[in-house]
């Protein structure tokens, strides 16, 4: 007989307090749950049920055996259902947390396309500039530009931005450009407040060599275009993403400062909670965004 089959028999039948009611809860005869406890107490030799006329009760052994026996029925029943949903149709709320400037500008461009895609998956995109807790805050997913901080969070990489230090023609003919990684200590630096490193730079130089450099900013601010606005305004140089000030370069309303220095690049993950399921609604977004991104260009 399959074994779990019997082991659903006993375990029923201790659930139910008796043969009667286990075959009803099963659907089949009450000789049949009979025969598949009964089977399954000679395979172990151990007797499993206190049978008498008014009620059955498990033994010692029976009830350690119970718990065991229900452990793992509740498995392959979780284990049927993963099935079944992997195979579904992706659907349901899909919460997202993205910064406000990668959303803004590569994000929201997208949506429409997916929801047409996937007709039964609705979003709520949150839009903010800190770091969310992503299952007590009851995200589903989260992506993030950068450093990843140590997680127990599943990652994937999409795409990659570069990472430049700019401003505005107006500053460099006031204060001069930097000529030397050393020089931007005698200037004004814009600050991301919500950076891990606060105040510190992470710049490689020409050699390769990476270089640190920590000063207190002229303005922090906690949002990227605020950032890039103050260095277009002329207040000062400032560290961003690509996809921030591609535009304003290519306008004219910002330069490098210090041309020849390598590119940072940043890498861009979409991050969501571990496990080895993912949810159908989590995995049709990610790998709607890895299509998108699948050029292997750098975000601008």
């Amino acid at each position: 007989m399959d074994r779990l089959t019997e082991m659903e028999a006993f375990a029923t039948v201790v659930d139910q307090g008796g043969f009667t009611d286990a075959a009803k809860k099963m659907g089949i005869s009450k000789s049949a749950v009979s025969k598949h406890v009964s089977s399954l107490e000679a395979r172990l030799g151990a007797r499993l049920l206190n049978r008498t006329t008014r009620r059955v009760s498990p033994t010692e052994i029976g009830l350690a055996y119970y718990d065991r026996a229900r452990r793992v029925l509740n498995d392959a029943g979780e284990a049927d259902a993963l099935v079944t949903s992997m195979q579904s149709a992706p659907s349901g709320l899909l919460r997202i947390s993205v910064a406000t400037d990668f959303g803004v500008n590569h994000l929201s461009p997208l949506l429409g396309e997916f929801l047409l895609r996937y007709p039964d998956i609705t979003v709520n995109m949150v839009l903010n500039n800190r770091y969310v807790e992503l299952i007590s805050e009851g995200f589903d997913m989260a992506i993030r530009v950068g450093e990843l901080e140590d997680s127990t969070l599943r990652a994937r990489k999409l795409t990659e931005t570069t990472k430049r230090m700019i401003g505005a023609p107006s500053y460099f003919q006031k204060y001069g450009h930097p000529q030397r990684i050393d020089d931007l200590n005698e200037h004004k630096l814009l600050h991301y407040s919500n950076q891990a490193n606060g105040n510190l730079w992470k710049i490689t130089a020409p050699s390769g060599e990476r270089r640190q450099v920590r000063t207190a900013g002229w303005l922090t601010v906690n949002d990227g275009q605020s950032l890039l606005n103050a260095a277009i305004a002329g207040l000062g140089i400032a560290y961003l993403p690509g996809f921030l000030f591609a535009d304003a370069l290519k306008n004219g309303l910002v330069e490098e400062a210090i041309p020849d220095l390598p590119h940072e690049k940043l890498g861009i993950y979409a991050v969501y909670p571990p496990g080895r399921f993912t949810q159908p609604k989590v995995r049709a977004f990610i790998d709607f965004l890895a299509e998108h991104f699948s050029s292997g260009t750098p975000v601008a």
